[in-house]
């Protein structure tokens, strides 16, 4: 009997055994258990630990709650203003309804994999090219708000979209590099536009002290002399205003001596008076004659050039041996 008794005893440990095992159920920190009795979904949802389900009657599914990073496909589309680009972008979800996710759903991931794709092209065609480079926060709310409205009715509630890489043609890089280095180009114009006025109005600013004080350009021009000396040139170019040379020629005082030599009179010409009019003739008005010009002085040493080329001249040549012209006292 009491052998009987421990295998009764025996057997119905190792059936209890058995059945903890099939019935025991462990769920992380991280999951959710949704368990189905006879196909039929429970109410309550099986929080994390140690669970207990019927082995034959029940089924746990256990429902991942961290947020999942789902990366979009690169799609192609045509933006509003009729340019072909191809966008990628990333997806952050995460459950918040398990019951929902395993009912409304057949696979949550994959149907929202693909309404991000449609929305990531339907986002593209109502967008510029500008909005998608420059504004992409906005469009990533955009695209967020088209997704969370369907998801949470699958018991998925959206965290964030990104747009990650915006890819363009080659035609168009090189035309929006063009833009950008002309619009550098224009900024460095004016930039360097508002240096010269800068620069020309405090070089008036100098120039107004500078006539107030003569001495100041003379310091100036020694400056200069002295910052072209320091680099050890062979030559130093000493800049002379042409106003001091003029200054310098109205200053010269004229040689002692020197007389105002005018020309000599053609041999048979003589002046000409007009006389009185003639009876009868009309009078004619008198045309203005201008005046001759008068040449310069000579100086004294330029008399004396002359006369020394004259003698030398006389030397080289010798006397004259023409006969000289008879006279009437002079015998036949």
């Amino acid at each position: 009997m009491i052998q009987e008794l421990l295998m009764a005893v025996a057997g119905a440990a190792a059936a209890t055994a058995v059945y903890a095992g099939a019935a025991a159920r462990v769920v992380k920190q991280y999951e959710r258990g949704v368990v189905f009795r006879f196909g039929r979904l429970r109410d309550e949802v099986r929080p994390p630990g140690f669970t207990m389900i019927l082995p034959i009657a029940e089924r746990l599914h256990k429902v991942n709650m961290q947020i999942v990073t789902m990366p979009v496909p690169a799609q192609e589309g045509i933006t509003r203003d009729n340019v072909t680009v191809r966008v990628d972008a990333v997806v952050y979800f995460k459950v918040v309804d398990a019951a929902d996710a395993l009912v409304a759903v057949e696979d949550y991931r994959f149907a929202v994999s693909q309404m991000s794709q449609t929305s990531l092209r339907s986002i593209i065609g109502k967008s510029d090219l500008d909005d998608l480079l420059s504004n992409r926060e906005k469009l990533n709310q955009g695209l967020e708000l088209m997704l969370d409205s369907p998801a949470m009715g699958w018991g998925v509630a959206i965290d964030r979209v990104e747009i990650k890489d915006v890819s363009l043609p080659e035609t168009m890089k090189r035309s929006m590099a063009r833009q950008a280095e002309a619009d550098r180009e224009r900024r460095a114009r004016v930039i360097n536009a508002d240096a010269e006025l800068q620069a020309s109005k405090k070089l008036a600013e100098a120039a107004g002290v500078m006539s107030a004080q003569p001495a100041a350009l003379q310091l100036r021009l020694l400056q200069t002399v002295m910052a072209v000396s320091a680099e050890k040139n062979s030559t130093l170019v000493l800049p002379i205003p042409v106003e001091l040379l003029r200054f310098l020629e109205r200053a010269a005082p004229m040689p002692a001596g020197a007389e105002a030599v005018t020309a000599p009179a053609p041999a048979g010409t003589e002046a000409v008076t007009a006389g009185p009019p003639t009876a009868g003739a009309e009078p004619v008005a008198a045309e203005p004659v201008p005046p001759e010009p008068v040449p310069p002085p000579l100086g004294e040493a330029y008399l004396k050039g002359l006369g020394d080329a004259a003698e030398a001249v006389e030397d080289l040549t010798g006397a004259s041996v023409e006969p000289s012209p008879k006279t009437d006292d002079t015998p036949a």
